[in-house]
C-alpha cells in the first residue's frame, strides 16, 4: 500500500538580501507570488496534506494564498530549517512519507518530484544538483561506496568539502516516523547556532539507513532566489520556459528572450507575437492572430485573424471577428468588437460595444456605449459619460457618421443614420437620418487688432 504523502513548504524567511518589506516568498515571478507557483507544483502531486510553514509577514502570506487548501503552520522563532519542520510534524501521522520544499524554490520541475517519489520504500532521500556554480549551496559529502554520509553547509565546510560540486537542493523526502527520530537528534553547534535540517543526513548514516540521492537533471530548474539579481535570472529562466510552451504548439515568436508570460495563454494556429510583449491573466488568441512589438494584452479573447498592431493596451477586451487595433490604443475591460471593426491610434474605450464595421480610428474616447453596424467616429470625439457622481450610457445606432471632435453628453442616443455635424456637442437625442449641428457660429471681426506689449512697461 502506497504511503500517504504530505508536503512541508518551509516558507518562514525574512529575504533580508531582498531588502523588502515584502516577505521573502511574495515576491513575484511571471506577475505571481513565488510560493504560489511552487502550490501548483505540489497540488499537481495530489498529497493527502500541504503544510506551510510562515514566520516573517505570516498574515501577508496567508491572504496572499488565502483561496489554497493548506495547512498553515506558524513558525514564532526562527530557529532554522530543522526547527521548521519540527512545528509542522505534529500535523504529519506517522506511516506518510514527508516531502520537504522550500518556498522560494518556484520553478521545481514536476517531473523531479515525481521521479524522487517513485521509490517511496527509501527512509530518506534527497534530490541533488551539480550547478556551474555551487557557492552558497550545502555540499553533498559521500563514503568510498558513493553513499550518501552527510551534508555539510557552506559556511561550515572544509575547504576539501567545498571542492565537492554535488549539492543539496534543500528537496527531501523521508518517513515521518524516522524523520521524528531525527528531528529530535538535531543540535545546534554550528556557525549560526541554529538547528539545520541537513543534520539528519549524519544521523541517518550513523544509524545505517540507507540514503537515496536523485540528481536533477538541470540545476537552473532548481536554483533559489535570495536576492533580486537570482529573482531576476529566474524571472528570464521561466520566461525562456513559457516561450518555449508556445512555440512548441506553433506560436511563432519573434524574440523568445522579449516576451513576458504572466498568466494562460490558449493560442489557435499561426498566431504571431512581436517583441516586448506582455502576456497577463487569461488570454485567448485565434487562429491568425498577430501582436505586434510593445503590446500589452490582459484577460483578452481574440478572434481569429485579428491585428493588435504596435503599443496598444488591451485589458478584458473581445474580439468577435475579424479586428484592427492600434497602434497606441487603450482599450479596457468591457470592450466588445464585432468583425470588421478598426480601433486606430490614441483611442481609448471602456465598457464599449462597436458593431460589425464600425470604427473610430484615432483621438477618441468611447466608454459606456452601445454602438452599432458600420458606425464611423471622427477623431476628438468624445463620450461624456460621467456626471462627477453617476455613470451613463450613450447609444450610437447603425450607420450613424460622427463628425470629428463631438462631445457626445449622455444619456444619448443617436438615432440610425444620422449624422453629426463637425465640432457640435450633444446633450439631447440625434434625430434618425438627419444633419445634426450645434456649434458657435462663425464671425469674422473686421479692424479688430492683436493686442501688442507695452514697450514702455518694465
Amino acid at each position: 500500500m502506497t504511503k500517504p504523502l504530505h508536503i512541508v513548504i518551509l516558507a518562514a524567511g525574512e529575504g533580508t538580501r531582498m531588502k523588502s518589506a515584502l516577505p521573502k516568498v511574495l515576491h513575484t515571478l511571471g506577475g505571481r507570488p513565488m510560493l504560489m507557483h511552487l502550490l501548483d507544483t505540489a497540488a499537481a502531486l495530489q498529497p493527502a496534506a500541504m503544510h506551510v510553514v510562515v514566520g516573517n509577514g505570516a498574515e501577508q502570506v496567508r491572504a496572499a494564498c488565502s483561496e489554497r487548501p493548506v495547512n498553515w503552520v506558524l513558525q514564532a522563532e526562527r530557529r532554522g530549517t530543522g526547527h521548521a519542520v519540527m512545528q509542522a510534524m505534529p500535523h504529519v501521522p506517522d506511516g506518510a512519507s514527508v516531502l520537504i520544499l522550500l518556498g522560494d524554490h518556484p520553478l521545481i520541475p514536476l517531473q523531479d518530484l515525481q521521479q524522487m517519489l517513485g521509490d517511496r520504500s527509501a527512509a530518506l532521500a534527497v534530490l541533488t544538483m551539480t550547478p556551474d556554480h555551487p557557492t552558497g549551496y550545502g555540499r553533498v559529502i559521500r563514503d568510498h561506496d558513493d553513499e550518501i554520509m552527510a551534508v555539510v553547509e557552506e559556511r561550515d565546510a572544509t575547504p576539501e568539502q567545498l571542492k565537492f560540486r554535488e549539492v543539496n537542493t534543500g528537496i527531501i523526502m523521508a518517513d515521518a516516523t524516522k524523520l521524528r527520530g531525527w528531528l529530535d537528534g538535531l543540535g545546534c553547534d554550528n556557525a549560526k547556532k541554529e538547528y539545520y535540517l541537513t543534520d539528519i543526513f549524519s544521523l541517518a548514516h550513523a544509524e545505517r539507513t540507507r540514503i537515496l540521492g536523485v540528481l536533477a537533471p538541470d540545476a537552473r530548474d532548481l536554483q533559489g532566489a535570495n536576492d533580486r539579481r537570482q529573482l531576476a535570472e529566474l524571472e528570464g529562466r521561466y520566461r525562456s520556459r513559457r516561450a518555449g510552451e508556445l512555440m512548441d504548439a506553433g506560436v511563432q515568436i519573434i524574440d523568445p528572450e522579449r516576451i513576458d508570460i504572466r498568466g494562460s495563454v490558449i493560442t489557435g494556429t499561426d498566431v504571431r507575437i512581436d517583441v516586448n510583449v506582455v502576456l497577463e491573466g487569461d488570454n485567448r488568441l485565434g487562429d491568425g492572430v498577430a501582436v505586434g512589438p510593445g503590446c500589452v494584452l490582459k484577460d483578452c479573447d481574440l478572434a481569429a485573424g485579428t491585428t493588435v498592431h504596435a503599443h496598444s493596451v488591451l485589458e478584458g477586451v473581445s474580439t468577435t471577428g475579424v479586428c484592427d487595433i492600434g497602434p497606441f490604443a487603450r482599450l479596457r475591460p468591457g470592450t466588445v468588437l464585432a468583425a470588421g471593426c478598426r480601433i486606430g491610434n490614441f483611442v481609448e474605450a471602456k465598457n464599449a460595444r462597436l458593431g460589425e464595421g464600425s470604427k473610430a480610428s484615432h483621438l477618441t474616447y468611447l466608454g459606456d456605449s452601445v454602438i452599432g453596424r458600420h458606425v464611423n467616429i471622427g477623431a476628438g470625439t468624445i463620450t461624456c459619460n460621467y456626471d462627477g457622481v453617476n455613470k451613463h450610457r450613450t447609444v450610437i445606432e447603425d450607420n450613424v457618421f460622427v463628425g470629428s471632435n463631438t462631445a457626445l453628453v449622455a444619456p444619448l442616443t443617436l438615432h440610425r443614420g444620422a449624422t453629426i455635424g463637425a465640432g457640435s456637442t450633444l446633450s439631447k437625442d440625434a434625430a434618425a437620418d438627419a444633419l445634426t449641428v450645434s456649434r458657435a457660429r462663425q464671425a469674422t471681426i473686421k479692424g479688430w487688432k492683436r493686442p501688442q506689449k507695452n514697450r514702455d512697461m518694465k
